[in-house]
């Protein structure tokens, strides 16, 4: 049993067909951590969407309206890249749910998780890069909202290491003090133009463990220099990956490990929780993206461990 709980769903699946974003990984992981004795049917909740108002948050009415009739400009159809359907739609809705619901599991226990989400090139008024909600955006400011109607406020950290820059990210929380963007990506990659986080940590093309380990530890330190979270959401891209189709990075499998750690280390050594969800993960071997994201969750189960031994 493990010391957090998954959010997961079997819908989670785009249900886009042949497409180099493989959606059936979020069921694959959620049975590489059952067979591998990680994880017991115990362990994970079911979401539900995210509502409506809670999209709203982040998103524009006119975008929800056109995204919910089937309205979307050829313009925007071509930057979402993926195939409209209605289980397309009712599939983003319950990754933000996952991701609201990783966000209250970290507030609880620590360490929340959604093993799908991470959707991070949604803007408020429309979809990139295969992402066509930002349930990030839409879990902080749910979570933010709860917060304010008790009388407090909540400071949010986003950690994203995707190999792709956290664009939409970055752009609806641009000038907002209670939410610090850190984007840790290749810097000769999509998406561009980039956006500006509160913190942009660049990656020479081809980099390999330790240039990238040294990047990431600077900043993570310069992050917490300047910013001091009450949450943080970590965005566990599988892509750095040396083997990713649409990544130009030389992270190892044990890199990516280390990277994790890395994360963890600074959020335990603070006292602060986490969320996680995966964000992208393209390997030419899909078993690949699998195992790194399900290490992702077993460097936070050890992360827990050595924090009450």
């Amino acid at each position: 049993m493990l010391p957090f709980k998954l959010a997961y769903h079997d819908h989670y699946n785009l249900e886009i067909g042949a497409h180099v974003f493989p959606s059936h990984k979020f069921r694959m992981v959620r049975d590489a951590l059952i067979s591998g004795g990680i994880a017991g049917a115990e362990d994970f909740l079911e979401p539900q969407p995210a509502a409506d108002e809670d999209v709203l948050r982040v998103h524009t009415v006119d975008y929800v309206y056109k995204i919910k009739n089937n309205t979307l400009t050829a313009t925007e159809r071509m930057l979402l890249e993926l195939p409209y359907s209605p289980q397309l739609v009712a599939s983003f809705w319950l990754h933000a749910g996952g991701t609201i619901l990783a966000g209250h599991g970290a507030l609880d226990q620590g360490i929340g998780v959604n093993l799908g989400g991470g959707f991070h090139h949604a803007f408020a008024g429309h979809g990139e890069g295969f992402c066509m909600l930002n349930d990030v955006a839409i879990a902080i400011r749910r979570l933010q909202s709860e917060a304010s109607a008790r009388g407090e406020s909540l400071r949010v950290m986003v950690i994203d290491t995707d190999v792709h820059q956290g664009n939409g990210t970055a752009a609806i929380f641009a000038g907002d003090a209670s939410v610090f963007t850190m984007s840790i990506h290749q810097e000769h990659n999509y998406p561009v133009p980039k956006q500006q986080s509160d913190l942009d940590v660049n990656v020479e093309d081809a980099a390999g463990d330790d240039e990238y380990l040294d990047l990431l530890a600077k900043g993570l330190a310069e992050s917490f220099d300047r910013f001091t979270p009450d949450l943080i959401f970590y965005v566990a891209g599988a892509d750095p990956y040396r083997d990713d189709q649409l990544g130009g990075l030389w992270v190892s499998m044990t890199g990516l490990r280390q990277r994790d750690a890395l994360v963890f280390s600074a959020a335990r050594q603070r006292g602060v929780p986490v969320a996680i969800t995966q964000a992208g993960g393209y390997a030419r071997d899909v078993a690949d993206t699998v195992r790194i994201h399900a290490q992702t969750v077993m460097a936070a189960r050890d992360a827990v461990q050595e924090a009450t031994t």
